[in-house]
Order: C-alpha cells, then structure tokens, then sequence
C-alpha cells in the first residue's frame, strides 16, 4: 500500500511513498525493491536537487494529512554491492542506483555513508531526534544495513 503522486514533468513522473507506523510491516532493502518492482518500479533514483525537493514537499504533505506520522526512515535504490571490501576513501564511489541509473547527484548527511557493513541508503525521517551535526535527522541520505525495517 502507499500514496502514488504523478507529475508530468520530470522523468519519473510517477511517485509512489509507503510509510508504516507499525513496526512489523516495515522492510528490508530487498523486500522493498521487490515490492516496487511488482507494483512496476523501482526503489527510487533521485537523480537532481530539484527532484530531491519534490520528493521532501512530497513526505512534508504526507506528514502534515493528519496521519500521526512519526520517525521512520524511507528506503531509497542507492547501494553497494562490494561486500565492504573498499577502503573507507573509495566506499563513496561504489554506491549505485538499483534502477541502473548513473547519476551522480548525493545528498549524503554529515560524516555519511559509513561504509562498513551498511550498504544500503535510507532518506531519513527523524522529526523528533535531536538535530546531530549535519542538522535534523530529515531528508539527507544514511547507509545502514540492508536488513534493517525502514
């Protein structure tokens, strides 16, 4: 389930944002790209800082229709394959779009992505943490692990 929005302008010109308050029905990064996938997508490629925008007024609205939304990251296609192989300084450049997009455009927080053992992106959506050293938890990019439930 989620609230599809389409716009005629850019090259995705269908958005579709799924959102769960309930902890259980939240999903790893595989399930999610399946499941955009089966619905004819693909986990999401932000290709520009327009469309990084678009889709922040996108999430704001979701926030304020009343819903009693909460702290919940969202899963976007940024990832990395390497088996966390890389060096800290060449971990940056191995992320990908899942959708084979090339696009080059980051929107990375503050001392992010860690590397490591976290390979996959989320956009974060914490309204109510404390703001940490990039400002509030909203909207910029963190890697995390592939099976944690956003």
């Amino acid at each position: 389930s989620g609230q599809k929005v389409c716009y005629g302008v850019l090259k995705h010109s269908c958005y579709k944002l799924a959102y769960f308050q309930d902890l259980s029905r939240r999903v790893g990064f595989q399930e999610a790209r399946q499941a955009c996938e089966i619905d004819g997508g693909a986990l999401l490629s932000l290709e520009s800082e327009a469309e990084q925008q678009l889709i922040e007024n996108m999430l704001q609205n979701l926030t304020k229709s009343g819903s009693g939304i909460s702290d919940g990251d969202f899963w976007i296609g940024l990832w990395r394959s390497d088996d966390g192989l890389a060096t800290s300084r060449a971990c940056p450049d191995l992320y990908q779009w899942a959708d084979g997009s090339i696009s080059p455009f980051r929107n990375w927080y503050t001392d992010e992505p860690s590397c490591g053992s976290e390979a996959c992106v989320v956009m974060y959506h914490q309204p109510t943490a404390n703001p940490g050293l990039g400002g509030p938890y909203l909207y910029q990019w963190n890697d995390d692990r592939c099976n944690m439930k956003h």
